[in-house]
């Protein structure tokens, strides 16, 4: 391990599969749950609660109740989450510039496997 991170555990909701979804989704402003099912389509309610709860948690959003009459509940993203959105971005960027590589070397390593 490296130095000074023994005790340091690795989010897990960054390599999930609605965590970066669910980010870019509110990166524009708050959204209700509903209107983050929309784009999230294949997320079940079920799931995408426990994500939400998760990134809360977490730090990476902020759940808004209001009490009104029916319930109205919106997330936001957090300056922390934006944090993320960086780090997506860069993973984005890293990926156009070393696709043709990296598919390069997947092709060489199956023809030596085979």
């Amino acid at each position: 391990m490296f130095s000074g991170c023994e005790e340091v555990s690795v989010p897990v909701r960054i390599g999930d599969k609605w965590t970066g979804k669910i980010l870019v989704c509110l990166k524009d402003g708050k959204r209700r749950f509903s209107e983050l099912q929309v784009p999230l389509q294949g997320v079940t309610p079920k799931v995408l609660t426990e994500s939400l709860r998760a990134m809360e948690r977490d730090g990476f959003l902020l759940r808004h109740a209001h009490p009104e009459v029916p319930p109205r509940v919106e997330y936001e993203i957090t300056d922390l989450g934006r944090t993320l959105l960086e780090l997506m971005e860069t993973t984005c960027d890293w990926t156009a510039a070393h696709l043709t590589e990296l598919l390069q070397a997947r092709r060489a390593y199956q023809e030596r496997a085979v």
